[in-house]
């Protein structure tokens, strides 16, 4: 069993789902390309295609810009030579993209000086997201965005700013990337304390390989820290609000907390002060933080979950089958009332999802109870 679920982390499925999409999706995109190849290309040789049926064309974006380009027309009509009058106008529209510009801003502050008391007098200098930096906010904003949300490395930017004629070194942008950082810690904080303000929070950790730094000596009989290639494992705590499942309109959030590693002492410190439901997995490290009584556990029927969807999955266990199948149930009824209000959540999960548990935990106990008579007892060894 242990061997099965390594090789499953491994090389199986991320997700606990059956079909992955995305692949489908990918496989799709590229028979769609190639039917659009070949219908070009049959165009091209005045061939007849095979048909395929398309989508309906979308209306282009209304908010983007418009920009008319006249076609020019004859000043005569070509077949008599008359005069022409205007009966209307056919318009296609066609959508383009004007790649990025790079431009220099010059900030010119002129100096002045008084002629009666020869003072000089001249504007402050403007303001700069990077303190005596280079960068302007948009390209700023672009760099780091591009680097979190598309998932593009620094080195392969410097490499498309470099084709574009701009060269920036790598340890440029990174600098640029650490002083975002900082510039952003406020905005950071009050996301943390905006999700801390919720009544309820969602909690997890996930692993998160880091570089492990190495131990080196100088002459001058210091430690220098220097990374060897070889990684530890530290972690990355988020905590989630959320209300609109539940009839809220607070906007949700997400804040995140890095920790070396997963010790109880480090959630108590991003959820101090926190006070309310906290939904997240059996975690022990959590165990103080409930007998405080500041924070009540709601425990995760996914984290249950999974533990039956393992030995369903790699060993087809029967009970397990039923497990999932069982569990499922609830979450199709929670599917269903999300976004309810309260009283209305709390009425359904007591007519729908009581009896269903109920059924459950009695469905376990008894084949716990079952598997146990079944197994035979040890025998006594008498030294």
């Amino acid at each position: 069993m242990e061997i099965a679920r390594l090789r499953r982390e491994r090389f199986g499925q991320s997700a606990e789902r059956s079909t992955r999409i995305e692949q489908l999706e990918l496989s799709l995109e590229d028979l769609e390309e190639t039917a659009a190849a070949v219908e070009a290309a049959a165009e091209t040789a005045e061939v007849q295609a095979h048909p395929r049926s398309k989508p309906a064309r979308r209306l282009l974006p209304e908010h983007l810009p418009r920009v008319r380009v006249v076609e020019p027309s004859p000043s005569a009509c070509p077949c008599c030579g008359g005069k022409l009058h205007k009966l209307g106008e056919d318009i296609t529209e066609t959508l383009e993209r004007i790649p990025a510009k790079w431009r220099v801003i010059q900030h010119v502050r002129e100096k002045f000086t008084c002629r009666s008391c020869e003072a000089i007098t001249q504007p402050p200098a403007p303001f700069h997201p990077i303190a005596r930096g280079r960068a302007g906010a948009n390209l700023l904003a672009e760099v780091v965005f591009a680097k979190f949300g598309l998932h593009l490395p620094l080195h392969r930017q410097s490499a498309s700013f470099a084709r574009e004629g701009v060269e920036i070194d790598v340890s440029t942008l990174a600098d640029w990337v650490g002083a975002v950082s900082v510039a952003l810690k406020p905005l950071v904080e009050a996301i943390a304390d905006h999700a801390q303000a919720g009544p309820r929070v969602h909690v997890d950790d996930t692993p998160v390989p880091v570089l492990a730094p190495r131990a080196q000596a100088r002459s001058d009989q210091t430690m220098a820290a220097k990374p060897d290639g070889k990684t530890k494992t530290g972690r990355l705590w988020t905590m989630v609000r959320d209300d609109r499942p539940f009839g809220g309109n607070d906007p949700p959030a997400a804040a995140y907390f890095y920790s070396p590693d997963r010790s109880g002492e480090h959630a108590e410190g991003f959820l101090t002060g926190f006070s309310g439901i906290m939904q997240a997995d059996a975690f022990s490290g959590f165990g103080r933080l409930y007998q405080q009584g500041a924070i009540v556990e709601a425990a995760c029927w996914a984290h249950g979950r999974r533990k039956f969807f393992d030995l369903a999955q790699l060993k087809k266990a029967p009970i397990a089958i039923e497990a999932v199948k069982r569990i499922d149930a609830l979450f199709a009824i929670e599917r269903d009332i999300a976004g309810l209000s309260p009283e209305a959540r709390l009425t359904a999960r007591a007519g729908l999802s009581r009896p269903l548990v109920d059924d459950l935990a009695v469905w376990l106990h008894q084949k716990r109870a079952g598997r146990a008579s079944r197994i035979p007892p040890r025998p006594w060894i008498i030294c």
